[in-house]
């Protein structure tokens, strides 16, 4: 009767371990099955991230193209700003204009009073000898 109960007990305990290992089976199954979506659904994010990349890269590049073109154009400015700074209140425009007057030239007024090239022109048309319209 030994053999008997033996062998039932064991036919019991390898039932109980197939229903466990079918359970495992099952549950590895669904965690892998979670595991594959949730690596697809980071795939996917990762293409969208990429994308964004890209875009953000295009623009950046966009951006610094503009800087350069618009440090290239106002390049001058920061020269005549100094340029401004650097007059003395004795050379005034209205020393330029009394220089103007009395027969100066451009290049002159350029290099004595800090004008620009545009604003020595300006002053000899306005006030200058030659100059058809002569302010008093």
């Amino acid at each position: 009767m030994m053999t008997i109960d033996l062998t039932l007990i064991l036919s019991i305990a390898a039932g109980v371990f197939a229903a466990g290992a079918i359970l495992l089976s099952v549950a590895a199954l669904r965690s892998s099955r979670l595991w594959q979506a949730r690596c697809a659904d980071l795939e996917a994010s990762l293409a969208a991230v990429r994308r964004e990349m890209e875009l953000v890269a295009s623009i950046s590049m966009r951006t610094g193209r503009r800087m350069k073109r618009i440090e290239n154009e106002y390049s001058g400015v920061a020269d005549r700003v100094d340029q401004a700074e650097l007059r003395r209140p004795t050379q005034s425009i209205d020393q330029a204009i009394d220089s103007a007057r009395r027969g100066g030239d451009p290049l002159k007024l350029t290099q004595h009073f800090g004008l620009s090239r545009g604003e020595a022109d300006l002053v000899m048309r306005l006030h200058g000898r030659r100059g058809s319209a002569h302010a008093v």
